[in-house]
């Protein structure tokens, strides 16, 4: 069954890495391919990959069918509908999920929008407006311009169109100023309901707390917005190793749900009529269903949670039955159930470092103290991880172990169950308490952080590197008994060393980014590269510098630059600027920004691009062709830095 499982799973991912969706006719093969599980059930991976595949494609026609008409595109749209989501404030637009109720003039829209309402140039508190603009469950009457759903396409980057994809999204746009804007009433369902509370719970957090990380952090863990964590903060958790802890994550839901188990159980024994009606095991199981139901209902239903409920409920069930007979079984179902009910799972790097962090706990489980258990399982969860999450982020965090051997049970055990506590009871020193006890545990973070060594950062290695170096991890965290454990090292070098491709001696690659409006350009010699401009920013805490240009160079083996040029001032080019030269080595910066622009101030060498600068790296020459030297002029485009690379052996380019 275990095998099956990951076949499934498999296929499912399968499908996500095609270029086209299969017609759908193909869809039929499922009745064969059941037929098949039960005549041939040696066969019963083979069966399970090409279900796996089918399901997928078939939830994908179903999903694209309701995309947006192209015909609708860039069209003014009056759509009557209900905010289905927690609205996110930013300082210039809030954004929100919209349920479509009405087709505007018999048109046929997508069953789920998200939409963008951008304050007015003339607002003079923004974030205030916005704040008190859109509540969940309300009904609404809004002139739209939409768009399909679209992402930006480049190497080691965030697929936003899958994002979309998978959370039923089928049309993005925003909120016309010139047009209608009426609120309708309001629906009162259920999920209304909670959205409404998880609203009123972090507007409290936030008006006791003010904007400090601690308000953003206990928000996260109690209704699962992490909106108002700031891109340093995600920047110090990932670096010490702790990210997975900072939401409502698997841990949280099973803590939860375990905690909820435990107490019925205790005080169901001790009622005698209770358990003779039902056993206090079953009613145990039956507690951290709903418990974890309840969690991740206070999470707003999101994806990750969803498929942490999902094992949950798979476990509880098997005790419920009484048919846990081995974890490794019981992991399988869960993953089964998982992809199943979301197809587009294997795509999210949590799902395999949940499942893979479980089956490394029971891979290593033996009896002994606790604290020797502990130590045990900190070891093989970093050891036996890390091949993964070079493969999906190109870092190791080595403070990790330090971090989590703090941050775990802080997180878990104190800090969380009090964000709980102050969400149903409004007692504001439950609040400050957590509020200090998050200050306390950033400030360990920051000195974990701070340890020589403790992020280490490389290319992405190839896939059958980082199977061989997942192997060697098995091999070398084998029970006592296991001959030459110490080997599985040699099967996990060549992911740590196998060095990435680069070109050869008077060739250069040239890589066009896909930034939207604007323009990244990466050009890589045999030992040097440039990068031509950062792409554009997207908001006050995101730009494509740091989504894009970043993960794109790390994940190619670049951990530096030799120049840096930004062709003129305008926010389409140089937007990205910044997070590059705040995360990246950069040795000279050549721009036409005029020499007191903070960029600058930031980069040993600073220039001027002039006509006629000229240089060679690695048999490729360079040379500046505009603006002339003490040239002027009004229009920042007629300042831009105009660049000719030559003799090219070779080139590659990506788009």
């Amino acid at each position: 069954m275990t095998l099956a499982a990951l076949a499934f799973a498999a296929g499912a991912a399968a499908l996500q890495l095609q270029a086209h969706l299969p017609a759908v006719a193909w869809v039929v093969l499922v009745v064969p391919c059941f037929a098949g599980l039960y005549w041939r059930p040696k066969l019963a991976p083979l069966f399970t990959f090409t279900l796996g595949f089918l399901w997928a494609a078939g939830l994908a026609h179903l999903r694209m069918a309701d995309w947006l008409a192209p015909e609708l595109e860039g069209r003014d749209l009056d759509v009557i509908g209900v905010v289905s989501s927690l609205p996110a404030v930013g300082a210039r637009a809030v954004r929100f999920e919209f349920e479509v109720e009405s087709q505007p003039g018999g048109a046929r829209l997508p069953k789920k929008l998200l939409l963008s309402w951008h304050r007015t140039p003339f607002a003079e508190d923004g974030a205030a407006m916005l704040e008190q603009a859109v509540h969940p469950g309300e009904r609404w009457l809004f002139t739209v311009r939409l768009r399909r759903p679209h992402g930006h396409v480049n190497p080691y980057g965030f697929d936003y169109e899958a994002w979309l994809l998978e959370r039923g999204v089928g049309a993005t746009g925003y909120v016309r100023q010139k047009g209608e804007r009426r609120r309708l009433g309001s629906r009162n369902g259920f999920l209304d309901y909670v959205e409404r509370a998880r609203e009123a719970v972090r507007d409290r957090f936030q008006a006791h707390l003010g904007a400090t990380p601690a308000a953003g952090i206990l928000a996260a863990l109690a209704v699962g917005d992490q909106r108002a964590i700031s891109a340093e903060e995600w920047r110090l958790f990932n670096r010490t190793g702790v990210t997975h802890l900072m939401s409502i994550s698997g841990l949280h839901v099973t803590l939860v749900s375990g905690l909820a188990a435990w107490l019925v159980a205790f005080g169901w024994r001790r009622v005698p009529a209770a358990v003779l009606r039902l056993p206090a095991r079953k009613a145990a199981a039956a507690a951290a269903i709903i418990a974890a139901l309840g969690y991740t209902l206070l999470a707003g239903f999101a994806v990750p949670a969803q498929r942490t409920f999902y094992m949950v409920a798979v476990v509880a069930a098997a005790l419920w039955c009484g048919r846990i007979t081995s974890p490794s079984r019981t992991l399988a179902l869960a993953l089964v159930v998982i992809v199943a009910a979301d197809p587009w799972a294997p795509l999210a790097p949590g799902l395999w470092l949940s499942f893979g962090a479980v089956a490394l706990i029971f891979y290593v489980a033996q009896a002994g103290p606790r604290v020797l258990q502990w130590i045990r399982m900190q070891w093989a969860i970093t050891v036996g991880l890390a091949p993964a999450a070079l493969l999906l982020f190109g870092q190791v965090s080595l403070a990790g172990p330090l971090a989590n051997a703090v941050a775990i049970p802080v997180v878990s055990v104190v800090v969380t169950p009090l964000a709980l506590m102050a969400a149903v009871f409004p007692v504001p020193l439950i609040l400050e308490v957590g509020s200090w006890l998050v200050e306390w545990l950033l400030a360990y973070l920051e000195w974990c952080a701070a340890l020589p060594g403790a992020l280490w950062q490389q290319h992405v290695p190839p896939v059958w590197a980082a199977a061989a170096a997942i192997a060697g991890a098995l091999w070398l965290l084998a029970p006592r008994g296991v001959p030459s454990r110490a080997a599985g090292l040699a099967l996990m070098a060549p992911a740590f060393s196998f060095a990435p491709p680069a070109p050869a001696a008077g060739e250069a690659w040239i890589t066009a980014l896909d930034v939207g409006q604007g323009l990244a350009v990466v050009v890589r010699t045999a030992g040097h590269t440039l990068l031509y401009d950062a792409g554009p920013t997207y908001g006050p805490e995101a730009d494509s510098g740091g989504r894009i240009v970043v993960p794109m160079l790390r994940g190619a083996g670049v951990e530096r630059l030799d120049m840096m040029v930004v062709s003129h001032e305008d926010i389409d080019h140089l937007g990205g600027a910044l997070s590059v030269l705040e995360t990246l080595e950069v040795r000279t910066l050549a721009s036409s920004l005029a020499p007191g622009h903070a960029l600058n101030t930031l980069v040993p060498e600073a220039i001027r691009c002039a006509a006629g600068r000229r240089w060679a790296w690695d048999g490729v020459r360079f040379e500046f062709l505009h603006p002339p030297s003490g040239w002027e002029s009004a229009r920042r485009n007629n300042q831009s830095c105009v660049l000719r690379v030559t003799q090219l052996s070779c080139t590659k380019l990506a788009l």
